[in-house]
């Protein structure tokens, strides 16, 4: 599928699921954008993406996401897919001495960053008749120990997709969801102290799947492309689930 001339805007694009994202666009034709903190991982990426637009920038901080929708649209002149990946995925126990501080910067990076940036771009995608695909997670769907946080982010996302889906479904601007599973990336880089106990939670995560597997992020991309292509135009307001069958199996991590 070609998505030649077409301006994606990729949020996390600086590695994993971001990444493998921008760099399909940009394989397709695409002119993209893509934002992240760590300067030198966006621009490992950005060699892979042709000639890429490159935002440093942080989503939780209100005006870095005005800049990030300003600069591209000053950059291209219009945007026709918008891609919400950036996400974190602390622990911690509803008992902990810092629950609500760990609550409030999840909800501030996989929720609050993307209902600011939807409303800063929303006029645009209707302009192009555009794509919003929102990168959520099966813990919007199935509770998790230690990631109330993370799971009450990724179901308030499903439900505001499904929402601002409806809305903008009469200006012609489709709104999907991407739901991965256990997916190869370094978010558990953060999430795990030791090298050995990432590994040993990814082999959990294999283990709790139906399929006996761990997806690479370029599969999460492959479904992402679908989304924002004609061949899905009659798909607004959807969860794709891509998780090996984690939720059949449904073993916890």
């Amino acid at each position: 599928m070609s998505f030649k001339d077409k301006v994606v805007l990729v949020t996390g694009g600086s590695s994993g699921i971001g990444a493998a994202i921008a760099i399909k666009f940009a394989q397709e034709g695409a002119k993209v954008a893509i934002v992240g903190r760590n300067q030198e991982k966006l621009k490992n990426t950005a060699q892979k993406c042709g000639n890429p637009l490159v935002i440093v920038a942080d989503v939780t901080k209100e005006d870095d996401v005005k800049r990030i929708a300003s600069e591209t649209l000053k950059h291209f002149g219009k945007l026709d897919i918008l891609v919400n990946n950036a996400g974190i995925a602390p622990f911690a126990s509803i008992q902990a001495d810092n629950a609500l501080q760990v609550f409030h910067e999840i909800m501030s990076t996989n929720l609050n960053s993307v209902v600011q940036l939807t409303h800063l771009t929303a006029a645009e995608l209707v302009k192009t008749k555009g794509n919003i695909i929102n990168i959520s997670s099966v813990a919007g769907m199935k509770a998790y120990p230690g990631l109330f946080a993370y799971c009450a982010s990724k179901a308030a996302l499903d439900h505001f997709s499904r929402a601002i889906a409806l809305e903008l479904a009469s200006s012609g601007v489709r709104v999907n969801v991407v739901n991965p599973g256990p997916v190869a990336t370094d978010i558990g880089d953060s999430m795990f102290p030791t090298k050995e106990e990432k590994e040993k939670a990814m082999q959990r995560a294999a283990d709790g799947t139906a399929l006996g597997r761990i997806s690479e992020p370029e599969e999460i991309a492959d479904i992402v492309l679908f989304l924002a292509s004609d061949k899905a135009r009659a798909v607004t307001g959807s969860c794709y689930v891509s998780d090996n069958g984690f939720l059949l199996k449904g073993v916890p991590t």
